[in-house]
């Protein structure tokens, strides 16, 4: 349960109070509101008190970053509040990539000349991207906010690398790294291979020659590009497929009782089993 931010009559954090409590505190006017976001008190006739050293756990995110305050209680850690930062650095580069492409097309319209530049911009030490420097900026504006609502006596910040290449191979090592799986391959022509140039689903029931690339989690419902979430379907099985997922296809061909459905789902089991023993980050 998310507690409430309470300050002193100096503007001192406290230790953060129960909802119940805070509603007491109101009622009875020995409190007032302070900020509706994050939710705060402020103690009209009471200075300083007793706190416990509260951190701050942070977990970055390219689209969220996840915010957590825990209490370190003799009784044993406890998290007090907790939230979801939503980032706009999509949103950025958005208007970066319409600003860029108004400024090119100047230069082809009946307007006022404009040069091209080059070489006259500089970047300071320790410069980055707009949409990175926007998400830094953000976290470490919740951050200086955290800490005058709460006594926050340190922070930790989780900083995990996934090497995805070394979870599909532990046997990976050097030049290895620039020899992935499409080396010397066309996509199609590796996708038609691995399949033997026949439909992964139906393996050539529904006798239709136009075989197209598929992915098994749909892009549109988060499937990455990645090779392990492509195969070689038929156009029949492709558009019997359609947008649905994984899971809920093969449940629709379970409930099926006709013969190229059954061999559907038999096969659908080997391509989707095989590639969550491989990765879940094959698909996402």
């Amino acid at each position: 349960m998310q507690r409430v931010f309470v300050l002193d009559s100096q503007k001192r954090p406290l230790m953060p109070c129960h909802p119940a409590r805070a509603r007491q505190l109101l009622d009875r006017g020995k409190a007032a509101v302070f900020r509706r976001v994050p939710f705060t008190l402020i103690l009209k006739g009471r200075t300083g008190g007793d706190v416990q050293p509260v951190e701050a756990w942070v977990d970055p995110g390219s689209k969220t970053t996840g915010l957590a305050l825990v209490a370190r209680f003799p009784r044993g850690d406890q998290v007090v509040w907790a939230a979801n930062l939503g980032h706009r650095g999509q949103a950025i580069t958005a208007a970066l990539d319409k600003r860029r492409a108004i400024r090119r097309g100047r230069r082809g319209r009946k307007t006022r000349y404009r040069a091209p530049r080059f070489l006259n911009r500089t970047r300071p030490a320790g410069w980055l991207p707009p949409s990175l420097q926007s998400r830094v900026d953000n976290v470490q504006a919740w951050a200086r906010r955290l800490q005058r609502l709460c006594p926050l006596t340190s922070v930790a910040v989780e900083t995990v690398r996934f090497d995805t290449q070394l979870i599909e191979n532990p046997n990976l090592q050097g030049t290895d790294y620039q020899r992935g799986t499409l080396a010397d391959w066309e996509l199609r022509e590796y996708l038609l291979y691995r399949h033997g140039h026949t439909c992964a689903y139906c393996g050539g029931l529904a006798n239709d020659p136009v075989l197209e690339r598929e992915h098994v989690v749909p892009r549109s419902l988060g499937g990455s590009n990645r090779v392990a979430n492509q195969v070689i379907a038929c156009r029949t099985c492709n558009e019997a497929k359609g947008n649905a997922l994984p899971e809920q296809w093969l449940a629709q061909l379970r409930a099926s009782h006709r013969k190229i459905d059954t061999t559907r789902a038999r096969n659908m089991e080997k391509v989707f089993g095989k590639r969550q023993t491989i990765s879940p980050i094959a698909f996402f």
